[in-house]
């Protein structure tokens, strides 16, 4: 398996990861009617943060890796919104930018990247501290079905084909998954390769990362713990009531 790739790690999470049907619109709507400033924790390559900055609102941008960071300020400079953006290393479950937001978002089921209980009130311990008493809290996680997890356990799945900016290339993706149900937590092992217009494989990568699942109900009592109250939920971006045959749900919360 080849590990050294033409393009680094943080491309190929760019052209992988398309998001979620409207989530853009979604909190883009938010930060506007927000007037801002905004925190996005999680951001990655800056997918969210840079299509809030392109409508003239000031963001944070704050992720735990240095690599996605440096690919999101040269996508930035490149869109001409870098006097706009602030690019953060820094854990979500533990931060402190000395300053308060009113709007804080944790975009593309990122809070999921949190291992423990301990780590998720930290984390919502630190949005509280940072949100502005009259701000809004805004995240989407999905929701887990046992019998899909069931299914994904020790199999390989395949995720879908994409297509790489400017070149006639295609990546393929498929993830091996490992669950620990009594931690609700999984493993999963992402195997990527390049392809170019006629079929020949040109590259294959090979990433690992954890998450851990969490249940609705669990959610609002943590939420709940942490000094939150939950204004609004949905089932999706369009503002369909949450209800028990959503495979998303997107939380609005306020302080108590």
């Amino acid at each position: 398996m080849n590990e050294v790739s033409a393009y680094s790690l943080p491309e190929h999470y760019d052209w992988i990861s398309t998001g979620l049907d409207g989530d853009i619109a979604y909190y883009v709507g938010l930060a506007q009617k927000s007037g801002g400033p905004v925190l996005e924790l999680g951001c990655g390559t800056g997918r969210c943060s840079l299509a809030i900055a392109r409508t003239g609102i000031e963001v944070t941008g704050l992720d735990l890796s240095p690599e996605m960071l440096h690919r999101a300020r040269k996508k930035a400079a490149e869109m001409g919104v870098s006097d706009r953006i602030r690019w953060v290393e820094g854990n979500m479950s533990h931060f402190d930018l000395g300053e308060r937001f009113r709007l804080i978002i944790i975009p593309y089921r990122s809070f999921l990247h949190l291992m423990t209980v301990r780590e998720q009130l930290a984390a919502l311990a630190a949005i509280r501290r940072h949100l502005e008493e009259d701000g809004l809290f805004a995240f989407n996680i999905f929701v887990p079905k046992v019998s899909d997890l069931a299914d994904q356990d020790r199999r390989m799945a395949y995720r879908g084909s994409f297509p790489v900016p400017g070149t006639d290339h295609l990546v393929e993706v498929h993830d091996w998954t490992e669950f620990d149900h009594f931690l609700q937590r999984a493993r999963v092992i992402r195997y990527l390769e390049r392809f170019d217009g006629e079929g020949r494989s040109l590259e294959r990568l090979r990433t690992v990362f954890w998450f851990r699942y969490v249940y609705p109900t669990e959610l609002f009592h943590l939420l709940r713990v942490a000094g939150f109250q939950v204004v609004n939920r949905y089932g999706d971006f369009k503002g369909r009531p949450f209800d028990r045959q959503s495979s998303e749900l997107v939380v609005e919360a306020k302080k108590i």
